[in-house]
């Protein structure tokens, strides 16, 4: 497959819509659109949704551009200015899960909202998100893996941010692409199966499982021994889930050992 398409979409001197920029505010609006929906049967006022929806918005961007800036920081260095433009693309995705969860999760605690539940509200509707961001990556290539001689994706326009022009990459996203939309099916098919927080857990702690595996085909800068970022946040992200799916129980533990210990 080769993709000519110039990652510019419009240029408005001095600024420019990429493909990616449109890719991510679609994905964003239709993430936020099903979270809202999806929470309708918390009886939850609307301003208080949408108000968890914006600061879970902004944690995620600031998450998934700063890990990214992070990760490349030799690229950014000489021109610093270029760390706010998440329009020309360059998002990392598990920093943006992380970020976004932080974000929201704090916003809907300091209301006093069920954030729990909120959470499992949100589960399929990040995943639909993540798959539609994904989108982007098809026409800027800054998310593909190791060249490939079999099925792969090749870039010949020059603004886009592969290694080298013409060379077939391995269409890592194309891969997390489809592990989000499987994600995404198999929790709306669980809504309402699973204990309370359950359906958050299962999304993070798959999410992560897949994205350490699917991290494994790209080349990016190792951080710890054979483990790029991705790959460690991945395994942040598993914990976070375990630890969440565990809360619960470890609750109930405690305020049965106080009990007995009154008794």
């Amino acid at each position: 497959m080769t993709i000519s398409i110039d990652p510019v979409l419009i240029r408005l001197s001095p600024l420019a819509l990429s493909w990616y920029g449109l890719a991510v505010a679609s994905a964003t609006i239709a993430g936020v659109a099903l979270a809202l929906r999806l929470a309708r049967p918390l009886v939850i006022p609307r301003a208080e949704l949408e108000r968890v929806a914006m600061w879970t918005v902004i944690g995620g961007l600031i998450g998934a551009r700063l890990l990214h800036v992070i990760d490349r920081w030799e690229l950014y260095a000489a021109a610093p200015i270029h760390v706010i433009a998440i329009w020309n693309g360059g998002l990392a995705i598990a920093g943006g899960v992380l970020g976004g969860t932080l974000a929201g999760g704090v916003a809907a605690w300091t209301h006093g909202l069920p954030v729990r539940a909120l959470a499992d509200a949100v589960a399929p509707a990040a995943a639909l998100g993540q798959a539609i961001g994904r989108l982007g990556c098809l026409v800027t290539g800054d998310a593909v893996g190791r060249p490939t001689s079999g099925f792969g994706v090749t870039y010949t326009h020059p603004g886009a941010m592969v290694p080298e022009l013409g060379v077939a990459y391995e269409p890592v996203f194309l891969y997390e692409m489809g592990w989000d939309l499987a994600l995404f099916g198999a929790l709306l098919a669980l809504r309402g199966r699973l204990r309370r927080g359950g359906l958050f857990a299962l999304y993070l702690g798959s999410y992560a499982v897949g994205k350490f595996a699917i991290t494994s085909l790209r080349t990016e800068r190792l951080w710890v021994g054979d483990l790029q970022q991705a790959q460690l946040l991945a395994v942040a992200a598993l914990l976070v889930a375990l630890g969440w799916a565990a809360w619960p129980a470890l609750e109930r533990a405690k305020r049965g050992t106080l009990a007995g210990a009154r008794q």
